[in-house]
């Protein structure tokens, strides 16, 4: 008798059991290669099937070298697409054509592997496969109090717990003896298997080395090497269930969200309870006749049967809000918004018309909001999300409404310089605490005091426009840069004497561009006038008014004469070619250039800075040529 096992036999021990047993006597057991490639990456992967099945190979072995059994290996191993698309059959049609050829019978506990092979003519025998590991509840529940949120095991370590109530967690050991691998590895493998056969579980995600599971009311994550350095367990519960009339504001959130279709993020630290909030409002709006459906990476939330709860579809979540777009909700709770992707089905579905509910890990409720900056457009934030709640410790802390509107921003006073603002108002006390706005092409948050100006904070107007004084600065000067405030429109730049002439530029124009684009006075001056320096530049620097002519002072360069040609202004310096100068008239600076092979510096003529210097030496004024630092 000849007999082909598939991959399903192996794994349960079958060909070895019916040896034992005397229901096979003097056969040649057939082994395919693209079993023991199949066994052999699974045992890779760290699939207990992997090891099960190859420790039956060696038991064959054993039967074969006392002469029981025959034992041959056929065939090729499986390519790497063949096994990768194993469910879609390719090694089961090898495992068929080799039973085929050798005119043996199919041992196989796959039913549809079975069934295919009596299609084809296949002798075939069908065995039931093994329930392994298979219990009818958690195998760690006795781990599990009332007061336990959070079970944590790992191989070597004493077991430990998170209990108490919400906000008053303690991370306390939950057992006296450390696990060992043969325990966790039982604990992993039942808890993996009571998901994929029990009616109350199912498997999240399944990688190499990670499995998501949820069952019941408890999300376990399995994590084994090689993605670990070791076998851990996480189980993970919540030990709330609340409505939300338990919760402060309830009466004025019903109302806010019975009022319209609303974008809400719900903010907070890893487990002060978000989640728990979260089904709170669901649970609530469905009782208030809204139709509600959830979108779930892992689905733990614990809400009515009334509520489906979608996961990611096709391991994508666009693809589920696709598919909610067509069921029509009024409100989807999505937990949780974390990635650039979330956010913008987030705001896909929020922008469809969609009421959404989004769950958002920040440490502070302004934290939430900035989230959504430059992952979406800043105008439609308001429109996105219009209230945040913050949680801590299980209560609501925070209720923040967002709104928009077109004004000048705290701390700036030009009217000119009015832009749409979005402000953050606390929803108790309707008082602006925000304002989110462009500010010289850069987002800032500007926190505000209670009288609705800018706070007294390193956050505030101040500092961003010191910095982006800074920046504008620095990007023309070569030297070190201070900056000083003087109030909210005015400020004092100081810098080396050879930049004061770069800073200001012909007839103050640069340094009154800077100033417009800021909407900032801005008076330039020399180091040493700072105060606490060592006092003004004897050579003078910039005047009062930082529009001083801007003599270099010591620093006044190599004195040229320009030749005009037909098609250039040329400026012949004595040497460093490849060298970057800076060309002035009368010590104001007027470009910069870079020296050319032939030792000369040429401008077209008809250009802004030809007709500058062309004018400097019209009036007669001497040009120099100064190296830029």
């Amino acid at each position: 008798m000849n007999v082909v096992p598939d991959t399903s036999a192996v794994v349960d021990g079958r060909v070895s059991e019916r040896v034992a047993d005397g229901t096979y006597e003097s056969v040649t057991v057939f082994v395919p290669e693209a079993v023991v490639g199949e066994l052999e990456s699974q045992a890779n992967d760290g699939l207990e099937s992997g090891w099960d099945g190859l420790s039956e190979l060696k038991r064959l072995a054993d039967h074969a070298d006392d002469e029981t059994i025959e034992l041959r290996y056929v065939g090729e191993r499986a390519s790497g697409d063949a096994r990768s698309n194993a469910h879609e059959g390719d090694v089961d049609a090898l495992i068929r054509d080799l039973a085929a050829d050798h005119d043996a019978t199919l041992l196989s506990s796959d039913v549809v592997q079975a069934e295919v092979a009596r299609a084809k003519g296949l002798d075939v025998e069908y065995v039931e496969p093994v329930a392994r590991g298979v219990v009818d509840d958690l195998p760690i529940r006795d781990f599990f109090t009332d007061e336990t949120m959070s079970v944590h095991l790992k191989t070597g370590t004493v077991p430990k717990a998170k209990r108490g109530q919400l906000g008053e967690m303690r991370y306390v050991e939950a057992g006296d003896e450390e696990t060992s691998e043969e325990q966790m590895s039982e604990w992993a493998n039942s808890i993996v298997d009571l998901a994929r056969q029990s009616s109350e579980g199912f498997i999240e995600l399944s990688d190499d080395g990670m499995d998501i599971v949820q069952f019941r009311n408890y999300r376990i994550a399995v994590a084994r090497p090689p993605f670990a350095d070791g076998i851990e367990v996480t189980a993970v519960r919540p030990i709330a269930k609340t409505t939300l009339d338990d919760y402060e504001f309830a009466d004025e959130l019903r109302e806010r969200f019975e009022e319209r279709k609303r974008g809400v993020l719900i903010s907070g630290s890893p487990g002060a309870g978000k989640s728990t909030f979260a089904q709170a409002v669901a649970e609530f709006l469905n009782d208030s006749d809204y139709a509600v459906k959830t979108m779930e990476k892992p689905r733990d939330l614990q809400v009515g049967p009334e509520i489906t709860q979608y996961g990611a579809l096709g391991g994508e979540m666009e693809n589920t809000a696709d598919s909610l777009l067509l069921v029509r909700p009024d409100y989807t709770i999505y937990d949780e918004v974390r990635k650039t992707n979330d956010f913008e089905v987030f705001s896909d579905m929020r922008m469809a018309g969609v009421g959404m509910v989004g769950v958002v890990h920040a440490s502070r409720a302004i934290d939430a909001l900035q989230r959504l900056v430059g992952r979406v457009e800043l105008g439609m934030i308001p429109q996105i999300v219009d209230t945040v709640v913050y949680i801590e410790a299980g209560e609501v802390h925070t209720v923040y409404d967002v709104t928009t509107e077109v004004k000048v921003p705290a701390g700036l006073t030009a009217e000119d310089l009015a832009r749409p603002v979005i402000q953050v108002s606390n929803f108790e006390t309707g008082r602006p605490e925000y304002e989110i706005y462009t500010f010289n092409r850069q987002v800032v948050t500007v926190p505000l005091d209670e009288e609705g100006g800018e706070a007294e904070s390193e956050t505030g107007v101040g500092r961003i426009a010191k910095k982006e004084i800074e920046r504008e600065i620095r990007s023309v000067a070569h030297g070190h840069v201070d900056v000083t405030l003087n109030g909210d429109d005015e400020a004092v730049v100081y810098v080396t004497e050879g930049d004061i002439g770069t800073v200001i530029g012909k007839g103050g124009g640069r340094i009154a561009d800077i100033e417009n684009r800021l909407g900032i006075d801005i008076d330039v001056r020399t180091h040493d006038d700072k105060p606490g320096g060592s006092g003004p530049d004897p050579s003078g620097g910039a005047s009062e008014n930082g529009r001083g002519e801007g003599q270099v002072g010591t620093e006044r360069g190599t004195t040229v004469a320009p030749e005009i040609t037909s098609r250039h202004v040329v400026i012949d310096v004595d040497d460093g070619v490849g060298e970057t100068v800076e060309v002035r008239a009368d010590g104001e600076y007027l470009f910069t250039a870079t020296v050319g092979r032939g030792g000369e510096v040429q401008v077209s003529r008809g250009s802004a800075i030809a007709e500058e210097l062309e004018d400097a030496i019209d009036r007669n004024r001497t040009v120099t040529v100064v190296p830029a630092r």
